[in-house]
């Protein structure tokens, strides 16, 4: 499977809905050339695989990004109620991702459906976390499109809410798996891997956190994955120091610490909240802030954000996230762009974005709800040498059709 890579339409569009640039230039001539070869970049990282359009953690989510070219595929982690780990965003977000209270254990959800009451305005609501389930019963359920409808007054109301620019076309029912299968699959096709332990609340499970930590990295171990092709991630410093700790010379390098302060990018506003000397010292090589964090607006265009460039200087490798998770630029982007919504206002600035984030910020790779945006740029600007080998009967062909 590895190396094969179908873009789709979606590259195409967006450069056609760029603003006339250099870069749009360029782009467009990628486009037009037949004999530039897609290839998988690791500058592509599948975000909950491609999430925009396939159900979350699925193994189809995971198959779409690696079709489109993610080099990297991430698989969130969170624990099942018989010390099981499995991918999902949240410990507790089945109620949104799967179609848990459609079935018989809907019983075994923290806290039950509640319908909206229109009486008092409260949002109808539920909670149910992989720990409440067997890995058994975590995997007999079906993935759908993370979503819900706080105004339902039934659980099938609850378990629409997609938003519009999304789909549903996908989410029949996406096949959900545990971490080491998605290690498998992942490793199929050829990519790697970036698992991120997701906050672990022990209640009344058995396992304690360290051990969560070890089996995280033990299951890449066992499939017999170099340690150079995993890279460890959590918003949680005790994580981060636990890999550095017990894994210094393997994977403990790779860990990447997930900066959520969310500054504005400025060292003003971002100083107290990052001491990136501080996590020099404690061996942290990555750091991943939103790309919010990472631009500004100048001169009616993105450059690097006074975080970017301290951070950099500090010897500091940066992944960020997350593109395409946004729906239509024409409002501004929403959260992600808070930091220049304001030049931000047509689905092709993502290019111009993506560009500002490679080529000034120095990033090493970008989370992307879907893949081949960022494909299609890495295998155009950043190692587009790789071109098809033409066989002596296809450059026959092309000769005699004057194409060559």
């Amino acid at each position: 499977h590895g190396g094969r890579v179908e873009l789709g339409p979606r590259p195409e569009y967006l450069v056609n809905d760029m603003a006339s640039s250099p870069l749009k230039t360029k782009l467009m001539s990628c486009l037009a050339d037949d004999m530039l070869q897609m290839t998988p970049s690791d500058k592509s990282i599948g975000h909950r695989g491609a999430c925009m359009q396939f159900p979350e953690h699925t193994a189809e989510s995971y198959r779409a990004a690696l079709v489109q070219g993610a080099g990297i595929v991430e698989c969130d982690v969170a624990v099942t109620k018989d010390g099981e780990l499995v991918c999902r965003h949240s410990q507790c977000d089945l109620h949104t991702t799967t179609n848990i209270l459609a079935t018989a254990l809907a019983s075994k959800c923290s806290t039950p459906f509640t319908p909206y009451n229109s009486a008092t305005g409260a949002d109808a609501t539920a909670t149910c976390c992989t720990s409440d389930l067997t890995s058994a019963e975590f995997k007999s359920l079906c993935g759908k499109m993370d979503a819900s409808n706080t105004k339902a007054t039934t659980v099938v109301e609850f378990l629409g809410g997609t938003a519009g620019w999304r789909t549903d076309l996908y989410a029949t029912c996406g096949t959900l798996v545990s971490h080491a299968e998605s290690i498998d699959l992942i490793k199929m096709y050829g990519g790697k891997f970036t698992p991120e332990l997701k906050t672990y609340t022990q209640g009344s499970l058995s396992m304690a956190y360290d051990q969560v930590r070890a089996k995280l990295i033990q299951e890449y171990v066992d499939a017999g994955v170099p340690a150079a092709q995993v890279w460890p991630q959590s918003f949680n410093m005790p994580d981060i120091e636990s890999w550095i700790a017990n894994y210094g010379s393997t994977f403990g390098p790779q860990a990447v610490f997930l900066d959520e302060n969310y500054c504005d990018g400025t060292l003003a506003a971002c100083a107290a909240d990052d001491n990136f000397t501080s996590y020099v010292s404690k061996g942290i090589k990555y750091i991943a802030p939103p790309m919010q964090m990472l631009l500004k607006a100048a001169n009616g265009g993105y450059e690097a954000s006074e975080y970017a460039v301290a951070a950099k200087a500090a010897g500091l490798k940066i992944i960020t996230w997350t593109s395409e998770r946004s729906g239509p630029l024409q409002t501004g982007g929403g959260w992600y762009f808070a930091t220049t919504r304001d030049i931000t206002n047509r689905d092709g600035d993502v290019y111009e974005m993506l560009h500002v984030l490679f080529s000034k910020v120095g990033i090493e790779g970008i989370f992307s709800d879907w893949p081949a945006t960022v494909t299609f740029y890495a295998n155009c600007k950043l190692h587009p040498t790789q071109r098809r080998v033409l066989t002596s009967r296809t450059k026959g062909f092309l000769r005699g059709s004057g194409l060559l």
